[in-house]
């Protein structure tokens, strides 16, 4: 193991540092990251393991390289629905979009997800970071609801309850998919309640 972690200048070792993050982020996806060794990540980046523990002391440090990407992936997606919003606003469109943005994140990063969450009840630095996560989204989604005039009492608690069950509802339409469950129809009672909670 290297004793001198680099910060990579040129762009050729750029290049090789964030292909060890993507092999990464590729192998503990698909493998988990307990089944996932630096080797094989140095084998899949087509990079030495030397080079590896050039720039990373170990493979958690690839870990939280991995899981800044998927907190990027996760949080972009809703916050760029905030970005085009239109006043006065029109909570059922927005609900909606959120609902299927938030989605289709979940399908386009199921295995990353899993892998991922499965590791926040023992590595207190991947549950802080799903934490932060939602500190951000709240915050920031109630920033933006305000400065389209929407403030009401109780802002924080009434968004960071609305992506939890936004969650809920894509945890269901990706990874439990019960056959006694009608998606639709939930999705359609999901942006019901939610309106009731945004007084819409």
């Amino acid at each position: 193991m290297g004793e001198i972690i680099r910060t990579p200048q040129q762009k050729r070792s750029i290049d090789k540092k964030n292909r060890i993050i993507e092999a990464g982020y590729e192998l503990f996806a698909r493998d988990g990251y307990f089944n996932t060794n630096t080797a094989q990540i140095a084998k899949h980046a087509g990079v030495s393991t030397g080079i590896v523990y050039g720039y990373f002391r170990d493979k958690r440090d690839i870990l939280l390289e991995v899981l800044s990407i998927y907190v990027d992936k996760a949080f972009t997606p809703v916050m760029d629905i905030f970005d085009s919003l239109d006043s006065p606003l029109n909570f059922e469109t927005l609900i909606a979009n959120i609902i299927d943005a938030t989605v289709e994140v979940h399908k386009n990063n199921a295995a990353i997800h899993e892998a991922l969450h499965s590791l926040t009840s023992t590595d207190e630095a991947v549950g802080n970071k799903f934490l932060e996560l939602e500190k951000d989204m709240t915050v920031n989604i109630v920033e933006a609801l305000t400065q389209h005039g929407y403030n009401r009492d109780s802002l924080y608690e009434k968004v960071h309850l609305a992506m939890e069950t936004i969650q809920s509802y894509a945890h269901e339409c990706v990874y439990d998919l019960h056959d006694y469950i009608d998606y639709d129809k939930m999705r359609i009672g999901v942006i019901r309640m939610l309106l009731s909670l945004f007084d819409n």
